[in-house]
């Protein structure tokens, strides 16, 4: 199993882009990851969100493994504990299959990236900047693993 996290744009925040540094290097020790940062898409010259979302989702699913369970980060899709996520990834390891968690920019995701996931999760009831979604995302997977391992960080 190998875990991809596909994300718009590199942190400006050097504090945020850190602590997300931190987490994926904690999480590695238990799922292989792999980040994957795409250009963000100006939305100068009168771009509208709807074609900033497409060309932003274009460059996130070219980055998307084959056969990967797709994972989007949308405050609108399912909400987890973080038991109950250190189960489901725990059992998309056991049927070995690789994930993909998607993270849009500033306008969000792409219908088509969308209709492609095959889940919808919230990281939050709220919606998040991408850079702290992917703070959000890479504790949770850290997390995760210590859950798994039963170890004592989830207390």
């Amino acid at each position: 199993m190998r875990v991809l996290v596909a994300v718009v744009g590199k942190p400006k925040n050097a504090g945020l882009a850190a602590a997300a540094a931190d987490y994926e290097a904690r999480a590695a020790r238990y799922w292989p990851i792999e980040v994957a940062e795409v250009r963000e898409e100006p939305a100068r010259g009168g771009l509208g969100e709807e074609l900033v979302r497409e060309r932003e989702g274009e460059r996130l699913a070219a980055r998307l493994p084959p056969g990967a369970h797709v994972v989007v980060c949308d405050p609108g899709g399912e909400s987890m504990t973080s038991e109950r996520f250190s189960g489901w990834l725990q059992g998309l390891r056991e049927r070995g299959r690789d994930v993909a968690f998607v993270i849009g920019g500033a306008y969000g995701l792409s219908d088509a990236l969308r209709a492609r996931a095959a889940t919808r999760l919230s990281l939050a009831p709220w919606t998040l900047p991408h850079e702290l979604a992917r703070l959000v995302l890479s504790e949770q997977l850290y997390r995760a693993g210590t859950i798994v391992r039963g170890e004592p960080y989830h207390k």
